[in-house]
């Protein structure tokens, strides 16, 4: 495993692995606004969590036609057949250039995210590489992002993971937690 020293002192485990197998009090899921499942992470946490976690999503209130979660927000369910016990969904942003807001949405996902977690007093949470999937975001913009959201609103004595999809995201992670003590 290797483990980045935040700014502020926190310890981020980075690593590839599987998101699905973390044992942690939540996952966070790179999802869509329908919250009804999808391809890479997303598609991956729906199997692996089963039938349960769909019907919890569906009763999720819409906040405007088919969209239950916009854009940079995030919302919270049971973790069903996962090893997490919950499953926070937020939408990060499809990578347009970098000049339609996407920075700003990405930091929200973040927050959002770990607010959720304090509000429930969560003790660890394991996140995705956010919109570094099809949603195309570029891996090292996205690395520096995450890595500063955390550091700022992350709490003392929450651990935290970061799960990378393959090796070149698991680098612009490292490169990016490179300045902060790489363990």
């Amino acid at each position: 495993m290797q483990g980045a020293r935040t700014d502020s002192g926190r310890m981020i485990r980075i690593l590839e692995a599987d998101l699905t197998e973390q044992r942690v009090d939540a996952i966070v899921n790179a999802a869509n606004e329908t919250l009804l499942g999808g391809g890479g992470v997303d598609g991956a946490i729906h199997r692996a969590a089963g039938p349960d976690l769909l019907r919890a999503c569906r009763a999720l209130p819409e906040v405007r036609p088919g969209i239950r979660c916009p854009t940079g927000e995030a919302r919270l369910t049971g973790g069903y057949a996962l090893p997490a016990r919950y499953v926070i969904h937020t939408v990060g942003p499809v990578w347009n250039g970098g000049d339609a807001g996407e920075p700003g949405l990405l930091a929200a996902c973040y927050r959002n995210c770990l607010e959720l977690a304090r509000q429930k007093a969560l003790a660890t949470i394991a996140f995705p590489a956010i919109s570094c999937g099809v949603f195309g975001y570029p891996p090292e913009l996205a690395a520096r992002i995450a890595l500063r959201e955390i550091d700022a609103h992350a709490w003392s004595g929450l651990e935290i993971t970061v799960c990378c999809f393959g090796s070149r995201i698991l680098e612009s992670y490292r490169r990016a937690a490179g300045a902060r003590d790489i363990d």
